[in-house]
């Protein structure tokens, strides 16, 4: 049960604000399942590997700041960046940590690691709605020594922990695991991936988690580069296990416009966003998301921003960085609410 369920946070109570904006003053269980449907999906219940499931409760989304949603466009604000930073993030303004597969849910370590880890999440005041840096290079995903049993093996601890810790996403960037090998056939690599997800999704399902698919930009990746091939290969997968991440910085780099968030549509569940200079947070160097945002509204999207990008000193710059994206954010909500 978690602790809207009980009608009491361990972090204090519901915003009386996110109350009001959706209508009630009482019924904290008709709230959680409103919030939960902008999460795409039932919170699990969140527990240590190895306890039992009734013995701890799940972090809440809605202890957190929470949005605005008077417009009917408010996603919720994150940052890609450690649980030790959820205290300063909280205070920031953010609603949620992306942490990472890797650092956090640690799937190719033993469970009494994971647990420690999980002691971290129990204390924080935000919940961990998503992860990435999902597969380590060793896994390849394409080409000769492509290893997609050790693949599946390995994201069924992740996605079971995930599960425990109440993570929703798990981000499918992971660059040196899909690049394509030199010399090695573009068409068979796409086939080759399209078979591992269609592998995946099932996996996903059975713990209540979507594996989201980050295109990369050139630089990073030689292998999905826009959101419009992620699509693309996310409506060729066919399962609701396998969606799509939309990363401006990303699609600011490829010189892919907002059109393919309108094309992608229902498919997007996750986003990150960093201006394209220097891939600085929100507001240092001052550019406009809003057409990027105004495409996310035009769908209904009702996942979740993370930032991800370079911090000079992260505990400065995080609270402008939420300021200017929910300003942006405001001005595309009340310029939708004028029309």
């Amino acid at each position: 049960m978690s602790c809207c369920q009980r009608g009491q946070s361990p972090r204090g109570t519901v915003p009386s604000r996110f109350r009001r904006a959706l209508g009630f003053e009482a019924g904290a269980l008709l709230l959680l399942a409103v919030a939960l449907t902008g999460l795409g999906g039932s919170l699990p219940v969140s527990r240590a590997e190895g306890t039992d499931p009734g013995s701890m409760s799940p972090p809440c989304a809605l202890c957190g700041p929470g949005r605005r949603p008077e417009a009917g466009f408010a996603p919720m604000i994150g940052v890609c960046a450690s649980i030790d930073d959820a205290a300063m993030a909280r205070s920031a303004g953010c609603d949620y940590i992306e942490e990472s597969v890797r650092g956090f849910l640690v799937p190719d370590r033993p469970g009494p690691e994971f647990t420690e880890k999980f002691a971290l999440l129990e204390a924080s005041p935000l919940p961990v709605l998503a992860c990435n840096s999902f597969l380590p290079e060793a896994l390849k995903s394409v080409g000769p020594e492509a290893r997609h049993d050790g693949i599946i093996a390995f994201a069924a601890t992740a996605f079971r922990r995930a599960r425990r810790a109440g993570v929703k996403h798990i981000v499918f960037g992971s660059s040196g695991s899909r690049a394509i090998p030199d010399g090695f056939d573009p068409a068979e690599a796409r086939r080759q991936f399209i078979g591992l997800l269609r592998r995946l999704g099932p996996v996903a399902r059975r713990q209540g988690v979507v594996v989201a698919l980050e295109p990369l930009r050139r630089a990073e990746c030689n292998f999905i580069n826009t959101v419009a091939e992620g699509a693309g290969i996310v409506r060729e997968v066919g399962d609701p296990g396998v969606r799509l991440l939309a990363d401006i910085y990303h699609m600011l780099c490829e010189d892919e416009g907002p059109a393919s968030i309108l094309a992608a549509g229902h498919l997007l569940v996750h986003c990150h966003i960093a201006e394209e200079e220097g891939r600085s947070a929100p507001g240092v160097h001052g550019e406009d998301f809003r057409p990027y945002l105004e495409a996310l509204r035009r769908i209904g999207y009702a996942g979740g921003i993370s930032f991800e990008g370079r911090w000079t000193d992260l505990a400065e710059e995080l609270p402008v960085a939420v300021k200017t994206l929910e300003a942006q954010i405001a001005a595309v909500a009340g310029s939708a609410g004028r029309t």
